[in-house]
């Protein structure tokens, strides 16, 4: 199909284009970024007029429930909120029930994925077999079958010489290791410790739970060269680790989660299980910090860090209630937030929209494959993966406006229905129309 987007003004932080003009599609691929003249005969035409044609996002983190747990997102549905969210590529982690171990599951998971047509998907592997942190899983068959990276999710791996072997091999093979830095003797609390989980009684996880596990990290990176991914960092010192370790050369990349960039331990309030998410929520500091690390670069991308989660698991006491919290549909959103907050102006609009585009694409490398040198971008020939959306409407979080099977988030009606800017108004994958809420243009 052919397809004409007019009116628009273009938006491309891997470039720095921002302009106004026409983006024309055929056979799934960018031919034209300019005026498009009459020789092209679109087969449809998108009004972007007021609208920003931007990449299209890319999430490092989502979980979609399948397979094991459909009670709390099918992937037809997660996949339609992703579309939904102008998210046209994702990554998934492989906790999993059962764990993406085997080729066989991955190759059915992409396998689905493709024949809904929502969203590339692009697993992670386990690191090792069941998550458990002793025999490594067939990294090289796993590769074979759809792979992007290996990762332990929030399982972490106890034993340091079996990290130490897992990064050796990543490291001869070229594959990238996804970690959240989390002891896992440190990390037990549903709380970040502080006076907030002191005067809750809940039980806190302290900031050495991150720092200990980089420092271990980052130890094991220099001795093995090995590629790692940082997974959702929490801390102020944390940032600070891997502001030294990036400026040492060491091969790392880093993430946060919207959740995190926007929220303190004070949003708990009276034991608020909306709130109860992984990482926990830190002190304001801690947060401060974050924006600050998205915004020099320390940290790479923004990510939704989407896990649906039933209504039975979530009305439940704080200790007890699953952590997690749909974030796809946000992701957007909160990353205009973010730019509008921190970065004034176009700066910001281009730095907000870096960090959930070219930014994710440089972290997942080669792995993309033939997609590496286009996706997350704009240019002509690359890939026609493309979000329109309107900068100057908000919306407001409620349960109604999520496609997404989990209802619960942190910026949802529980509190209220946070109102926040930018509506996606079409996403195309592939010079697919994914979603819509545009009108062709006549």
């Amino acid at each position: 199909m052919k397809i004409v987007i007019r009116n628009g003004r273009v938006v491309d932080p891997a470039t720095g284009r921002d302009e106004r003009t026409d983006v024309a599609i055929a056979a799934g691929r960018i031919v034209i970024i300019g005026a498009v003249g009459g020789d092209f005969h679109a087969d449809r035409t998108i009004d972007a007029a007021g609208c920003i044609v931007a990449p299209g996002l890319v999430d490092l983190a989502a979980r979609l429930r399948e397979p094991g747990l459909e009670h709390e997102g099918m992937l037809e549905s997660e996949l339609n909120a992703a579309a939904a969210g102008g998210v046209t590529s994702l990554v998934c982690p492989p906790d999993t029930d059962p764990t993406l171990d085997e080729p066989g599951l991955v190759e059915m998971l992409k396998f689905r994925a493709r024949k809904l047509s929502r969203c590339r998907l692009f697993p992670l592997g386990a690191l090792t077999r069941g998550l458990k942190g002793e025999a490594l899983t067939e990294m090289a068959e796993l590769t074979e079958a759809g792979c992007v990276g290996f990762s332990q999710a929030e399982e972490a791996v106890a034993d340091t010489l079996v990290l130490q072997r897992a990064l050796q091999y990543a490291s001869t093979y070229g594959y990238t290791v996804w970690l959240r830095p989390q002891d896992r003797w440190l990390g037990h609390g549903v709380a970040a410790s502080g006076a907030i989980a002191t005067r809750l009684g809940l039980s806190g996880v302290p900031v050495a739970a991150e720092t200990v596990a980089l420092h271990t990290i980052f130890e094991l990176v220099r001795g093995t060269g090995a590629r790692v991914h940082l997974c959702r960092l929490s801390s102020a010192a944390g940032v600070a680790l891997v502001r030294v370790a990036k400026a040492e050369g060491l091969p790392v990349t880093a993430d946060v989660s919207i959740n995190s960039l926007h929220l303190t331990d004070m949003d708990i309030g009276y034991f608020d299980a909306a709130m109860r998410v992984t990482p926990p929520l830190r002190q304001a500091r801690d947060r401060d910090a974050l924006r600050a690390g998205l915004a020099d670069g320390t940290i790479d991308a923004l990510v939704s860090d989407h896990m649906p989660v039933g209504t039975d698991e979530k009305n439940l006491p704080f200790a007890e209630a699953t952590p997690g919290a749909t974030g796809l549909e946000l992701l957007l959103s909160l990353a205009l937030k973010w730019g509008g907050d921190d970065i004034r102006g176009d700066a910001g609009l281009q730095r907000a929209l870096s960090v959930v585009t070219c930014g994710p694409v440089r972290v997942l490398g080669q792995a993309l494959g033939s997609l590496a040198a286009s996706a997350g971008r704009l240019v002509e020939g690359g890939v026609g993966d493309v979000c329109v959306f309107d900068p100057a409407a908000r919306w407001t979080v409620t349960p109604e406006a999520l496609l997404s099977q989990g209802k619960h988030t942190p910026f949802g009606f529980e509190h209220g229905g946070f109102e926040l800017p930018g509506r996606v108004r079409a996403t195309l994958v592939a010079g697919t129309v994914a979603h819509t809420s545009v009108s062709d243009a006549g």
